[in-house]
């Protein structure tokens, strides 16, 4: 590897001109003449947080939800000088702890091949589509994008069956849309909307303050019913003639055309009743699509028994943790606890429910002596 050389700009970029760098020597991109007048005071042409925001409030539906300086946030803070307050979120999320163990949770299929989906997909196929009818309706893009790229980080290991594991031993239960707002992401200081969306994002809950929680209400749904739906075909679990006729005939049967016809439906329903809703023909379809996958995928022989195996394993952790609260880091780094403790039994919740599939399994086994043969299928710790 060559070392920096000041004269020829390794290592540095290239010298566009006195003092100034660029990525490429041979760089000729420019920007060209800004169009519109920059904003007083700001230099020229700067697109800075002040004038996004400006821009946000010109362009945007009523109804989307405005970023206002640093947002309303439980701890006070100064706005950024670039980003709105939802762009600052977005940010966030993307470089906290909770999303990057997505990529090691189970979406349908615990330790994914190469081609199926994590819950870390998930969310950044949730956060497209969510996206792209926000961005058609006139809402709040960052927004959006924040609460779908957070929507799932409160999930447990070994997907909807660690709620089943760890609602017993919690007075309030565990839900993942609800633990993933006040406990996942509570250190990251979001604005208010943001956790509203991420906490109410299932439609079992109270419907999010938003147009733009609403919209991710949608998105989640119809990026899982398709994209589980083509995990499980190409798994060889179904095939596309087991959809039903009425679903094939109103959405198809390739991915691409079953998002095109419920995001077409979502953002053409929305536009013209001026509130996030679908057409109840397309809603039907939707819902007739994601009971055949209830039926032929997620409560199938081998996913009810995949689910049992993630319960047992998880709820012997908490066990184990709840006994050894001095065993989990966060409990050691806040001064200790001791076991019987009020909080022990919730710190193991916590710790447990933060593991990836693999972390857990591998330390069922080597904390416990839990017997391989009886983890979860497709896991060898």
């Amino acid at each position: 590897m060559s070392g920096f050389n000041p004269d020829t700009g390794d290592d540095a970029g290239g010298r566009a001109a006195p003092g100034l760098r660029v990525a490429h020597a041979d760089s000729r991109a420019e920007l060209g003449a800004p169009p519109g007048a920059a904003r007083p005071g700001a230099g020229p042409a700067v697109r800075d947080r002040r004038w996004r925001e400006e821009t946000e409030d010109a362009t945007l539906v009523p109804g989307a939800t405005r970023a206002d300086g640093a947002g309303d946030r439980a701890r006070p803070e100064e706005p950024d000088e670039w980003r709105t307050c939802f762009e600052r979120d977005r940010d966030r999320i993307l470089h906290s702890a909770a999303f990057r163990r997505l990529a090691g949770k189970t979406q349908v299929f615990i330790f994914p091949d190469d081609h199926l989906r994590t819950r870390l997909t998930h969310a950044l196929e949730v956060a497209q589509v969510a996206t792209s009818v926000a961005r058609a309706c006139g809402l709040n893009v960052a927004l959006t994008e924040a609460i779908a790229l957070g929507h799932d980080c409160g999930h447990g290991p070994g997907g909807h069956a660690s709620e089943d594991a760890l609602a017993p031993y919690l007075d309030e239960g565990f839900d993942h849309a609800l633990w993933g707002a006040r406990v996942s992401l509570a250190s990251l200081n979001l604005c208010a909307p943001t956790l509203d969306g991420v906490a109410n994002h299932s439609w079992s809950l109270p419907a999010p303050s938003t147009c733009e929680g609403e919209v991710v209400s949608w998105a989640d749904r119809i990026a899982y019913v398709c994209h589980d739906w083509e995990d499980a075909v190409r798994s060889g679990i179904v095939s596309p003639g087991l959809l039903p006729e009425a679903v094939r005939a109103r959405c198809g049967t390739r991915r691409g055309e079953q998002l095109g016809t419920f995001i077409g439906a979502l953002v053409e329903t929305t536009v013209s009743a001026g509130r996030v809703a679908m057409d109840e023909e397309t809603a039907l379809t939707l819902a007739r699509f994601r009971e055949f996958n209830y039926e032929h995928i997620y409560l199938r022989e081998a996913s009810v028994a995949q689910g049992a195996a993630v319960v047992a394993v998880l709820r012997a952790l908490v066990e184990h943790f709840a006994d050894r609260p001095n065993a989990i880091p966060a409990v050691v780094e806040a001064g200790g606890l001791t076991a019987g403790e009020p909080g022990a039994v919730r710190a193991a919740v916590g710790y447990v429910a933060g593991m990836t599939d693999r972390f857990a399994c591998r330390q069922a086994v080597a904390l416990l002596g839990w017997d391989p043969a009886k983890l979860p299928k497709a896991i060898d710790a």
